[in-house]
């Protein structure tokens, strides 16, 4: 009879299995994977899929789209947005509150907004007991906008938008990057956009997958005839 595979098996087979055929090689990133444990913010009920290749329901399933996305989608937005020391990072959608801990090892100061309260206490808390200090956790609608002018270097949306929000867009300083899914099922790519002047931003749009919407933002009008 073969043993129970232990946490250390299953989570390195998630990082050589999942996450390294996905184009992250970055060692730095790998060895936080290792550190920051993801069944830490999986809920209960589904802790024994936490290193599985897939997303996770956060609530009862009554809520569509409030899901936290599978590991090698996690990694691959972490490791294409070069995260650095002295940056802050906006993050909308916190849901489990697994992408703000990593973004926080990775940044100065983490802001990350939930429009759902009750997964903004349970990420707030669970970032409180995982000792993650520069991670603020906020109950808000992501898709308002925020107040004019360059206040991040890095944004992140944890979920997929029809369109690249401008408004979040001018958010971004010179330098700063972007990370948005993008378009339609059943195929959605990531975007990658760089502030880099005043009036320039570059993007790149290096990997597909899909992922559920975020809430209130736009969506593309739709004709019948």
């Amino acid at each position: 009879m073969n043993p129970t595979p232990t946490l250390e098996r299953l989570r390195f087979n998630m990082i050589e299995q999942q996450i390294r055929p996905w184009d992250v090689l970055d060692m730095d990133i790998l060895d936080l994977l290792a550190t920051i444990h993801r069944e830490d913010y999986v809920p209960e009920a589904h802790r024994t899929l936490s290193f599985f290749d897939m997303e996770l329901p956060l609530l009862d399933g009554s809520v569509p789209g409030e899901i936290m996305l599978s590991p090698k989608v996690e990694a691959r937005t972490l490791h294409d947005l070069k995260v650095q020391k002295h940056e802050s990072v906006l993050e909308i959608g916190t849901g489990s509150g697994f992408m703000a801990a990593l973004l926080g090892a990775r940044a100065a100061q983490v802001l990350s907004l939930e429009i759902n309260p009750v997964l903004a206490a349970r990420a707030a808390e669970t970032l409180r007991q995982n000792g993650v200090s520069n991670v603020e956790v906020r109950h808000a609608d992501g898709s308002v906008p925020l107040p004019s002018g360059p206040s991040f270097d890095v944004i992140v949306l944890s979920g997929s938008v029809a369109r690249i929000p401008q408004n979040l867009l001018g958010s971004l300083k010179v330098g700063g990057r972007l990370a948005a899914i993008v378009g339609e099922e059943p195929m959605m790519r990531a975007h990658f956009v760089t502030r880099t002047s005043e009036s320039k931003w570059d993007t790149i749009q290096p990997w597909d997958t899909v992922a559920p919407r975020l809430l209130n933002f736009p969506e593309p009008s739709r004709f019948s005839f």
